[in-house]
């Protein structure tokens, strides 16, 4: 099922989400129900607090990306109560956007490696380190999962240049080809 994914100004995008258990309800058709969403807004990524829920789970898929990085064909997987625990190497600054802010892109640093915990759909745990650009997917959706979204890390200058955007966002005015829940003043 397509979810609407919600969009910049909803209250859940700023919270903290919370760790799940595996009795959690209808969690493998949670995930599909993401993965389903996610391919029909053509993202790599999405997080739970995207579709209004303050849980940890995330969903990635590189699948599309296989072209380019041949070591992502076939790469579609769930990570549950995941966390960053350390990261290293260089700062990258790269272009992102995100379904949740339509029609804003900017260049975000975002570290090269990151140590990453999270347990999987079975619950099996997995501790270890990511690079490249699975490494800047997984940084972009968990900090969805600590409220935060990828303007927080632009410039302050950058930010007051997408002031209007952020403002059609906060008002509702949103164009794109996906379902959307926008807040309504």
């Amino acid at each position: 099922m397509i979810l609407p994914i919600y969009t910049y100004g909803q209250p859940v995008l700023r919270k903290v989400a919370e760790d799940i258990d595996p009795d959690y309800p209808e969690l493998k058709e949670l995930i599909q129900n993401m993965f389903e969403t996610n391919e029909r807004a053509d993202g790599v990524g999405l997080a739970a607090p995207q579709i209004g829920l303050p849980i940890r789970v995330v969903i990635v898929d590189l699948t599309p990306l296989a072209e380019d990085y041949p070591e992502y064909a076939d790469f579609k997987r769930a990570y549950i109560n995941g966390y960053i625990v350390e990261d290293e190497g260089e700062t990258i600054l790269m272009d992102e956007g995100c379904l949740s802010l339509p029609g804003i892109h900017e260049r975000v640093p975002r570290a090269e490696r990151v140590h990453v915990q999270y347990v999987d759909q079975d619950f099996v745990e997995h501790d270890e380190w990511v690079d490249g650009y699975l490494a800047r997917v997984l940084q972009h959706e968990f900090d969805h999962l600590e409220g935060k979204v990828f303007t927080d890390r632009i410039s302050p200058l950058r930010r007051q240049m997408n002031k209007g955007k952020f403002n059609a966002l906060l008002s509702g005015k949103v164009r794109c080809d996906y379902k959307v829940k926008a807040i309504k003043k």
